[in-house]
């Protein structure tokens, strides 16, 4: 599984719409709709931004664990 639906469920979790989350993250809709449907690779500094953004690990979006805890709260 790529991360990409991971980024889906993360922003529906948090109730938010794409076009909010690209408000949020100063981007186009498209491009972030283009990161979640994995039609564009998701750059690693953004990685970060969404990670600390939704409070979980870069190896949860990643899709290399489960755990969603962050490596700050271990």
């Amino acid at each position: 599984m790529g991360y990409y639906p991971r980024l889906r469920d993360l922003r529906e979790d948090s109730d938010l719409s794409i076009r909010k989350l690209a408000d949020i993250l100063h981007m186009q809709r498209t491009t972030y709709h283009n990161y979640e449907t994995g039609k564009r690779e998701l750059p690693f500094e953004l990685a970060i931004t969404l990670a600390k953004f939704y409070h979980v690990s870069l190896d949860y979006i990643g899709g290399l664990t489960n755990d969603t805890t962050p490596p700050d709260k271990k």
